[in-house]
This record gives structure tokens, sequence and C-alpha cells, in this order.
């Protein structure tokens, strides 16, 4: 005979209930508990029927209390936790133990502020620098005036040290760097490394890709002198799109790429730092081996897609016989479901009006995130979370938002006193209702009491709750009084928690009306909600994040106006 599910199989789903529903709100899942019982007694997974049959009845009665009864219920059972594999953290860098000091470098354009697609590899380098008790470089690579966006020479420093607890030792802007460039770029040319082309572009192309070499590249030193000083000179020498500095590569090279790609090209255009001043700019490849020679690098760690460009480094670096950084490469985040992650097209929205700033609401970057209340913290978890990997990872915006919010939540519940917020408040009068004097905590664990109200027979509750109320029905003003609704009117009951135990129908949260400030919360759709929160909220500084109970976290972004800031729930 197939046995029966015992007896106490009641309290063990009692018990998982109750833990679900605390973790879930206020409502237990049934699958969840069923799963959580046959988990602890895998001996009865034939019983599974039954079990689901012995549990509904469970779930119904535990989803029928309060939150507050709920968490008290469950305040009686132990849990054993079974250990998990704690993650040593970050990966090892390859080649650390090479170096006597591991510096790191991030180096983005100053196209716009840094978003979230910046925070992995940021994070990442600035995790790994710390780790080694290294160092880090923030240098801003803008060495192509046509796509900058002068702001962001302010912007990209000041997400950065955000991100990074202050820790960037050395911020650089590339186009303060221009005599080392021209000087290491004079030295490849007189040692006959690299030359100055004057080829049509399609012709140069085509030589190149039939493994032929261009009739600039064995020209003597002294004419590639001559080209190169003739490169800056605006009235006199060459106008741009005639002459490039290409590197003397193997132009035979089985990769395409390999061969002889340009170091320096002359842009007239306008600088936002520099103006006119100079004409001959370095590309990538050769701005970033010489800083990252001068600098001392060790390691780099940027997208995969950068692999040939490391390659090409390399080679440069070969010629001035330098080590080049440990290449750690990584996969690309792809954002979807949500706004793109683009400067350019952000900066359109902002320009016409659609968006405030860089910091609005509605928009994934870091200067944004921090308005809002995200603690650098959970954005460099994520990072960590993720590791060095290089497979490339596609992520919603929804699935991105709720791993940070947890992520944040663990860091917030540390420091976010709690506060109740009544949202579209309704003024009720609860007859006979006593003068009470009621002492709430800050925090349930951390900060115990600290919030004081005095109270007598009116009070606001939200609209929402006000519309919820029935005829007959007892209801819990949380941790203040009972009442009863009779017809139009609300009558005093009784103060004890036990008594509405008994047969009460919710507990809500109220404010007494005569003791409100009037309180905003600007919402991730950049709507704003009005409504009523204590007065304790006046002693609150601007740019602190609290958490308004059963509603969400919050940061206070204007205290003149006690206008808050949606963070999550």
């Amino acid at each position: 005979m197939t046995p029966q599910p015992y007896k106490h199989m009641e309290e063990l789903m009692r018990k998982y209930a109750l833990q679900n529903a605390v973790k879930f709100k206020g409502r237990a899942n049934l699958g969840a508990v069923v799963g959580k019982v046959l988990q602890e007694k895998p001996e009865l997974k034939a019983e599974a029927p039954k079990i689901k049959l012995q549990a509904i009845k469970i779930v119904e009665e535990v989803n029928n209390m309060s939150l507050e009864d709920q968490e008290k219920a469950l305040s009686g059972y132990k849990f054993t936790e079974k250990k998990k594999e704690v993650k040593k953290g970050l990966k090892d860098l390859p080649f650390a133990d090479d170096f006597k000091k591991v510096i790191m470098r991030f180096a983005p354009s100053p196209s716009g502020p840094l978003h979230i697609g910046h925070n992995y590899v940021l994070s990442l380098n600035y995790l790994y620098a710390k780790k080694y008790k290294g160092k880090i470089i923030l240098r801003i690579e803008d060495t192509n005036p046509s796509n900058i966006y002068e702001k962001a020479y302010d912007l990209i420093p000041e997400d950065a040290q955000w991100l990074c607890e202050n820790g960037i030792d050395e911020v650089l802007i590339q186009s303060d760097r221009m005599d080392i460039y021209y000087g290491h770029a004079l030295k490849l040319i007189e040692e006959c490394h690299a030359y100055v082309c004057t080829c049509a572009q399609d012709d140069f192309k085509s030589l190149i890709s039939k493994k032929m070499p261009c009739p600039c590249r064995d020209l003597s030193e002294k004419e590639n002198t001559k080209r190169w000083h003739k490169m800056f000179d605006k009235e006199k020498g060459f106008k741009e799109g005639e002459a490039v500095v290409r590197f003397k590569s193997d132009y035979k090279h089985k990769n395409p790429a390999m061969r002889d790609f340009p170091l320096l090209r002359i842009n007239d255009e306008e600088h936002p730092r520099t103006g006119k001043k100079y004409r001959v700019w370095p590309l990538m490849n050769f701005s970033v081996s010489m800083d990252d020679m001068e600098l001392g690098v060790t390691h780099a760690i940027r997208g995969k897609d950068h692999a040939d460009n490391a390659k090409r480094q390399e080679m440069i670096h070969h010629i001035f016989k330098h080590r080049t950084p440990v290449a750690v490469s990584v996969g690309r985040i792809n954002f979807t479901g949500g706004f793109p992650v683009s400067a350019t097209k952000t900066k359109e929205k902002i320009d016409s009006g659609e968006f405030d700033g860089w910091d609005d609401i509605r928009i994934p970057f870091l200067g944004a995130l921090r308005r809002r209340g995200y603690q650098a913290g959970a954005l460099r978890k994520y990072a960590e979370e993720v590791g060095i990997s290089k497979t490339d990872k596609t992520v919603t915006m929804e699935e991105y938002f709720k791993t940070m919010n947890a992520f944040n939540k663990d860091l917030l519940e540390k420091k976010a006193n709690r506060y109740f917020f009544i949202k579209d408040p309704v003024e009720i009068t609860i007859e006979n209702a006593p003068e009470l004097e009621i002492e709430l905590d800050l925090h349930p664990e951390l900060r115990k009491k600290g919030r004081h109200f005095h109270t007598n027979d009116k009070f606001f509750i939200t609209k929402e709750d006000f519309d919820n109320l029935k005829d007959k029905k007892m209801y819990r003003l949380m941790d203040c009084l009972n009442f009863r609704k009779e017809g139009d009117k609300f009558v005093f009951v009784s103060k004890e928690l036990e008594d509405y135990k008994k047969n009460g129908e919710s507990i809500m949260h109220w404010l007494p009306s005569n003791d409100t400030i009037k309180v905003s919360v600007v919402m991730q759709d950049n709507k704003t909600i009005e409504g009523v929160g204590e007065k304790l909220l006046n002693d609150l500084k601007q740019g602190d994040v609290i958490q308004f109970e059963r509603f969400a976290f919050c940061k206070l972004d204007n205290s003149d106006e006690m206008k808050f800031w949606y963070t999550h729930k």
C-alpha cells in the first residue's frame, strides 16, 4: 500500500508556505511550496499529487494572513541552509606576477558620458587594479576631432570616479600628448619602420590586396621625413586625404588588416579643445600603442572585437623593444528590449527636448542611475558576476535591471531608513478612536524606534486601500489600531493585534492627517505621483536614499520641494 502523507507534513508545508509568502510580499506559490517539501523529503515524490492537495489548504490559510503576521509566524521556525560553494571572486589575471605593479587602463572616446555598456569593462579594470593593489588610468581618447562631445571631458571622469569609489589614479587626455606622438612617429620614419603614403586610397587597397607593395614604401628616409613635415603645412603642404603615415609591416601578411596599416592622417576639422593647433592626428592603434608604452600599462581588458588591433599594437611595440600589454579579451554585452544604449542617439533626444539631460530618469546612463539612487557597488557587482568571458551576452533591459535591483537592494537595506508614504491620500475619520502616541522603527532590524506619531481620529490612507474597503469588515492601521467599516462610517474596534488576527481583512499604511508633509515621487517613466509623507522626512538631506514602506526605495532629489526619485522596488 502506498504510504499516506504524515500528519507532521502540515507543519513542514506551513513552514515553507510562510517562507515563500514573506519572500514574495505576502503571497505564497503552491508549486514552490510543494517543491521545497519534496526537496526535503525526496522519498515522498511518489505521493506528490496527494501532498499538493494537502498543501492547497495550507497555502490558502497563509495567504489570508497579513504580511506582518506571516513574518511573526515564520520567526518560530528554524531553517537549515545548505552550504553553497562560495565564489572566490575574480579569476587571476594572466602573467600578473611578471610585473612589479599591475597597471590597468580604461580608454573611452569623448562622444558622450558613460552608460551601462561602459560599466562592464571599466568595473573589471578597476576591480583588477584593486585586487592586485595596482593602478588604473582613465585615458580619454580624443584624437578624432569629428566625434567629440565637449561636455564629456567633465562627465566621463565624474562618472568614472563615482563608479570606482574615487579610485581612478590618473586622468589623461590624448590631445594633451600630441608632441609625444609626433616624436615617436618621426623616429619610426627616420628608422624606416614607417613611411608617408600619398597613393589614392583605392590604388593602395588594390595593390595591398594583391600582396604588392605601395610605391611609397621604399622611398628614402630623407624623402619620407620631407613628406612628414609637409603634412603639417596647411598652406603649401598636403591637403586632407592626400597623405597618411603607414606602418611598414609585412605587405604579404596572411591577414590583409595587418598589411601596412595607417598610423597618422590629416584632419583639418577644428578640435573642441585644441582648435586649429594640430592637423596631423594619430589614429587609434598608434596613440594607444604609444600611451600604453609610455604609461607602463601591463594589462588591457577590452572587447574581443579589438583582436586585430591588439596584434597591430604588438607589432609597433616590437619595434620599440617594449613588451605589449597582456590583452584580456571579453565578449560584448548587447542590451535589448529597451532604450538603445547610444550616446549619439541620446544626445539627439536631449537636443530635441525629449529628454531633460544626461541624468534623465529614463535613460541607462551612469549619471541617471546615480541620481536615482543606484549604488556604484551594485554596478561593479554585476561586472564581477559576469567576470572575464569571451562569450557575447544578450540581456534585455528588464533582465539587467532585475539583477541590478537585487544587488542594489542588498546595499541599500543596510542604510536606508523606512518611512510611510501615502500615495493619492484619502482622509477618513474613525469614530471613537483614542488619542495615541505611536513609535515605529526606522529599520525593523538595524535602527529600532525613532519615528513618533500623535494620532487622534483622523487618518490618511491611500485611495487604493480606501476603494477596497468592504462593509462590516475589520481592518488594521499598521502598528496602530483596528477599525470596521459600517456603511459610510469607520468605527474604532480596538488597539490589539490579536483582535485583528481573529477575523481581520487587511493591514494598511496610514498617517495622522494633522501631521504630514506634501511629497512627490518622479517615477521611472518621468511621470510624477503625489502624496503625503511623515514629517520626519524633513530631517533628510538631499541625496539620501530611503525606503517608502510597501512602495519602493527612493532618493531625495530636491529637499526644498520634498521631491524624490524612484529607485526600484
